[in-house]
C-alpha cells in the first residue's frame, strides 16, 4: 500500500491489514467485533490467541511493525513483557492477543458479541 497518506487510512483498511498480518503469523481463533456505534473507544476489536507466551509476543511485535511499515499506523502496546495478554491499540482498531488459558479466563468476546439464541447468561 505504498503511497497511502496517513489521512487516507480508514479503520476498515487497518482492520483488513490486521487480519492479514494475524493470518500470516499463525494467530489462532481470530474473532473480530464491530464496535461502531457501540463504543467511542474504537471502531473494531480483534481478539486472537497464540499457542505460547513467546508466540503471543512475536505476533504482537510483527503486527505493530507491519502496521507502521505498510500503513504508517503507529500503535501502542501493553503487556508484551509477560506474553500472557498483549493489547495493541492503533486508535481505530484494538487488538488483543492472548495465551489460550488467559483468553478463556477473561472471555472478552462474551462482553461484546451478541448472545447466541437460547444461550444462558
Amino acid at each position: 500500500m505504498a503511497g497511502v497518506t496517513l489521512n487516507a487510512v480508514t479503520s476498515e483498511m487497518i482492520l483488513a491489514k490486521v487480519l492479514e498480518i494475524l493470518d500470516d503469523n499463525k494467530a489462532e481463533d481470530v474473532v473480530q467485533v464491530d464496535l461502531r456505534g457501540k463504543s467511542s473507544v474504537c471502531d473494531h476489536m480483534v481478539i486472537c490467541s497464540g499457542r505460547s507466551s513467546r508466540q503471543v509476543a512475536a505476533i504482537s511485535e510483527k503486527l505493530s511493525e507491519q502496521l507502521k511499515a505498510d500503513l504508517g499506523v503507529m500503535s501502542k502496546m501493553e503487556g508484551k513483557e509477560t506474553g500472557d495478554w498483549v493489547l495493541i491499540d492503533t486508535g481505530d482498531v484494538v487488538v488483543h492477543v492472548f495465551r489460550p488459558e488467559v483468553r478463556e479466563f477473561y472471555q472478552l468476546e462474551k462482553m461484546w458479541l451478541p448472545a447466541a439464541p437460547g444461550a444462558q447468561a
